[in-house]
């Protein structure tokens, strides 16, 4: 992989001036704001209840261990909206046209377990950016024993990742909480943080200090308060994680690894053929579209095609934008990759990763 990566430049795309036309348009002529609704901070205050009461009530009652399984379960799909409907856009710095507004609730990754730091890096400069381009994409790139590259190594074992993979789905988020230290370290060395050595290790220093606020919460407070035995604090903490990294895993899988959307390598000079607006249309696919309660919860992102074209805008807008988005690409041509069902994106899903176990391009 070269060390820099250029897309094609054309100031003069049409398909680009129009597109961006229309949707400014939209917003001027409705005088609608790009962030957030009286909508969207319901379902703030709804997807953070969702985490916290759960453990506000495993703390102060005694439970049957069934229903503290639930309470569990509860804070793990609550986990899962938090990061796709608040955490994602605020760290988009699309839920606010105030940044500290936008920062704050961008730090609801931390409450989760995970880092706000490293999301960015790795979502919104490297995934954003160089969607679906192997060794510069992350979400693309090979783990452990899973393959969603065709230009990444071929084994034996991965023939059979179809059927395996739906396990490995469960540890997403899992293994954010974990591997986030090291992480840290790894953007350091390939240079994707410039900040000083001093600002590294006080950033770093946070970082730590976060991680243990936030083990010390859910294994020492639950036991030294509550009550619990160790085990059921840790089955509860998993089923939490297990719950979370199903659905995340799931729905961010959706819009890049299914068929239809093109995995992209550069020339050897680093060169990539499209346009960035090209290149993301090329890479991306939408789906249930008409389905408002999966839209609701999931945070717009099965518009994910509106998304990646206009991430500092509400996703609570996204709907509005998809009939604009479908129009111009129907008018210039442009591919537009939509599936009516999440069934038949699952599917999409389920034959990629099959095909990706036998087949190397």
């Amino acid at each position: 992989m070269p060390a820099r990566i250029s897309f094609a430049q054309n100031p003069h795309l049409e398909f680009k001036k129009v597109l961006h036309q229309r949707v400014n348009n939209y917003f001027s002529e409705t005088g609608l704001s790009r962030n957030y609704n009286r909508t969207m901070v319901f379902k703030t205050f709804v997807m953070l209840s969702l985490y916290i009461l759960p453990f506000v009530l495993i703390m102060t009652v005694s439970l049957p261990f069934w229903a503290l399984l639930i309470a569990y379960f509860v804070m793990g799909t609550a986990i899962a909206g938090i990061g796709m409907s608040v955490m994602h856009d605020a760290n988009h710095a699309g839920y606010s046209s105030n940044q500290k507004v936008n920062c704050w609730l961008g730090l609801t990754m931390n409450l989760l377990g995970g880092d706000a730091y490293n999301w960015k890096i790795k979502h919104n400069k490297l995934h954003h950016v160089f969607t679906n381009i192997y060794g510069k994409d992350e979400d693309i790139d090979s783990r452990a024993i899973l393959r969603f590259a065709y230009a990444s190594p071929l084994k034996k074992y991965h023939r059979f990742q179809y059927i395996y993979v739906w396990a490995l789905y469960t540890l997403m988020t899992l293994s954010i909480v974990v591997t986030d230290i090291p992480k840290r370290f790894k953007y350091r060395r390939k240079g994707e943080t410039n900040i000083s050595p001093s600002r590294f290790r006080t950033s770093l220093a946070w970082l730590i200090t976060g991680k243990l606020i936030y083990f010390s919460v859910f294994f020492v407070l639950p036991v030294w308060l509550a009550g619990l035995l160790w085990w059921q604090v840790i089955v509860g903490f998993l089923i939490m994680h297990l719950t979370a990294g199903t659905i995340m895993s799931l729905v961010f899988q959706m819009a890049h690894v299914v068929e239809g959307p093109q995995q992209v390598l550069p020339d050897k000079d680093g060169r990539i053929p499209d346009t960035l607006i090209e290149h993301q249309m090329k890479t991306t696919a939408d789906f249930a579209k008409n389905n408002k309660i999966l839209s609701w919860y999931v945070g717009g992102l099965n518009f994910q095609v509106e998304h990646h074209l206009y991430p500092k805008v509400c996703h609570v807008h996204y709907p509005a934008i998809a009939k604009i988005v479908e129009q111009t690409t129907r008018e210039y041509d442009i591919p537009y990759y939509v599936y009516d069902k999440f069934s038949e994106a699952f599917m999409a899903h389920f034959r990629t990763l099959k095909k990706l176990g036998r087949v190397k391009i």
